[in-house]
């Protein structure tokens, strides 16, 4: 299996393939690299695609839109839309009596919902459906008086949301902590935050099960989560090496290289095109993988594809970079109902699957 370096630098982005040294490339600086693939069902997934979809609508439609936190942990998403001009604001007091708020997929405590609608605003719901369902379970046991323990990192806007409905839950979420942290009830339930990994929630519901008389297991975890994890992990076993691409910020895009290297397979994680300027990273690879978190649009797997091909590509490779990129794209792609594309992608209509 291919081990190489881990560290990738950053530098501006470069239109050309380049050597090394950064010069363009010549037969001197041919790689290895035959193959690039793309992992299936990649792209936005259902609820971040809603999210950016419905804020582009308003916008288009002469609304003065805003997004409530960033829409999605991705800035080169964030940056295209404030070009369209979306602008991200992190307050309501920011917005303007009359304009739009776009609510984002991780959703918010419902009195931020009242507030701004007291407040004459026009709100757009792009909570995840997925998420919608969370919040009603948890109302549902907070009715039926259970302690709910959530699995969740504390300060993530979906957890934020989710407390408001359920004050009083317990949040837990690195596994060195759930111990102290979950009491023996008579009558406990545990959800999860939606992104957070199966084997986590399954390891710690197996924890809870001596911890409670009455044990309600919801489980929360997002079914593109899931089969997202998957995909990757297939093609992972395919490859030489994996290439994550994602925001840093993004949880699932973490998660996903974890799993990579868990399987033996080495993973890098970028953010996009200009962190990969080193071919020396897939020195000895011959076939690469590509995936992408859940805020990650497809078009930068298929960016990424064609630059691993212009930096490390055999000759053969680097001669057709454009055309093997996009015909990586075809072969994981499937149309998804609405445009996820970006405005300076437009011309490729297709885009990943839930």
């Amino acid at each position: 299996m291919f081990h190489g370096p881990t560290d990738v630098r950053r530098t501006g982005r470069t239109g050309t393939p380049s050597g090394r040294n950064g010069a363009p490339c010549d037969n001197s600086c041919v790689g290895t690299v035959e193959e690039v693939r793309i992992a299936k069902r990649t792209g936005f997934c259902y609820g971040v695609r809603e999210a950016i979809d419905k804020a582009k609508e308003a916008s288009a439609a002469g609304k003065a839109t805003h997004t409530l936190g960033q829409v999605v942990h991705n800035e080169g998403v964030v940056r295209d839309l404030q070009e369209m001009g979306i602008q991200t604001v992190e307050t309501l007091d920011d917005v303007d009596h009359g304009a739009a708020v776009v609510i984002r997929a991780h959703g918010v405590r419902p009195d931020v919902m009242q507030r701004a609608e007291a407040r004459g605003l026009e709100v757009i719901d792009g909570t995840c459906t997925w998420v919608i369902q969370e919040q009603k379970e948890l109302a549902r046991l907070v009715d039926e008086g259970y302690t709910i323990v959530i699995l969740g990192t504390p300060k993530h806007p979906e957890v934020v949301g989710l407390l408001g409905f359920a004050p009083d839950s317990i949040v837990v979420d690195e596994e060195d902590e759930w111990d102290a942290a979950i009491p023996r009830k008579k009558r406990m339930a545990l959800i999860s935050q939606s992104t957070q990994p199966p084997w986590k929630f399954e390891r710690l519901a197996a924890l809870m099960v001596s911890r409670a008389h009455e044990l309600k297991i919801v489980n929360t975890v997002c079914p593109v989560t899931i089969r997202r994890q998957q995909d990757t992990m297939e093609t992972a076993a395919e490859v030489d090496v994996m290439v994550v691409v994602g925001g840093r910020s993004s949880a699932n895009t973490k998660e996903l290289t974890r799993l990579c290297e868990i399987g033996g397979t080495h993973a890098i994680q970028v953010e996009g095109v200009r962190d990969l300027t080193d071919p020396a990273v897939f020195d000895g690879a011959t076939i690469v993988g590509v995936t992408g978190g859940t805020s990650t649009p497809i078009e930068d797997l298929r960016d990424v594809t064609r630059r691993i091909l212009e930096i490390a590509g055999t000759k053969e490779a680097i001669a057709k970079a454009a055309e093997l990129a996009d015909a990586a794209l075809d072969q994981a792609a499937t149309p998804a109902g609405r445009t996820t594309s970006l405005p300076n992608a437009a011309a490729r209509p297709t885009a990943g699957a839930a």
